[in-house]
């Protein structure tokens, strides 16, 4: 099942997106309104639209975006001083504001501060109603609702300058998600690619993660209490580049969607 959120005539509401999108015309893929929010038992309200006639938001509001740094081996290599996989023994954790989130189609906006921000595409997770605390590893699919495409934008060289990621990660606009939430889905094995006007920056498996989805979410749910709708950004594959004002940012993840987000310039 594929739940977005989308502003409409009369307001914002959660749906469920029905049909295949890409697959078939634009107004054969439609949207129906939840009633309410989508944990738990979903009930439709009968009201529905097609996806071409609304706009998608960020699929979830979360209260904290968790990330992981060092979780593809050749990310590592390319962000080593001298070539050597320096594997962390445990998750590299990081967090980033809930005003970095935004949706499909929304701005990146560079920051004046920065002269190097760069793509980072990575699969995202979003935690169900059950929340997760001190959850083990055979428990954490429970708390798992379903999972989204994120970039976790990154202002590198404020991230080499500071002793600390936080201002690096935590600009406005730094976490698009979406373009949904897919709740029925296999996350051990799908390809993560980024596009950067078109051309392939990134291209991994989430195969190749060191720490897999039930390693972290147990691991971070032993530091801190998940709620539901928080995000977990699992980490990027090799490839990360520049981005600047003009380009068009499409991170893909199979059997997810596409999340695409133009880049602007505050100057």
């Amino acid at each position: 099942m594929r739940i977005a959120r989308f502003a409409h005539v009369g307001g914002m509401s959660f749906g469920v997106v029905e049909g295949e999108p890409g697959e078939a015309s634009a107004q054969a893929v439609t949207i129906a309104q939840i009633d309410g929010h989508p944990f738990g038992e979903i009930r439709l309200t009968g009201e529905r639209w097609a996806l071409a006639d609304v706009r998608l938001l960020s699929p979830i509001l979360p209260s904290k975006v968790v990330c992981v740094g060092r979780n593809y081996l050749e990310h590592i290599v390319e962000h080593s001083v001298d070539g050597r996989a320096d594997v962390p023994k445990e998750p590299l954790l990081f967090l980033k504001p809930s005003t970095s989130v935004s949706g499909p189609g929304d701005p990146i906006r560079l920051p004046v501060q920065s002269k190097q921000v760069e793509h980072e595409a990575e699969l995202a997770v979003v935690i169900g109603l059950q929340g997760a605390r001190r959850v083990s590893r055979e428990e954490a699919a429970a708390s798992v609702f379903g999972y989204t495409c994120a970039n976790d934008v990154t202002a590198r060289d404020l991230q080499r300058a500071d002793s600390q990621w936080t201002r690096a990660k935590g600009f406005d606009s730094f976490c698009p998600i979406g373009p949904w939430i897919v709740t029925d889905i296999d996350p051990s094995d799908l390809e993560v690619r980024c596009e950067v006007n078109d051309e392939v920056r990134q291209l991994g498996r989430t195969k190749d993660m060191v720490f897999d989805v039930a390693t972290l979410v147990s691991y971070i749910s032993h530091v801190m209490t998940l709620l539901p709708g928080d995000v977990i950004l699992t980490g990027t594959p090799a490839g990360v580049e520049p981005i600047t004002a003009g380009d068009s940012v499409e991170v893909r993840v199979e059997g997810i969607g596409s999340l695409t987000n133009p880049v602007v310039s505050l100057d």
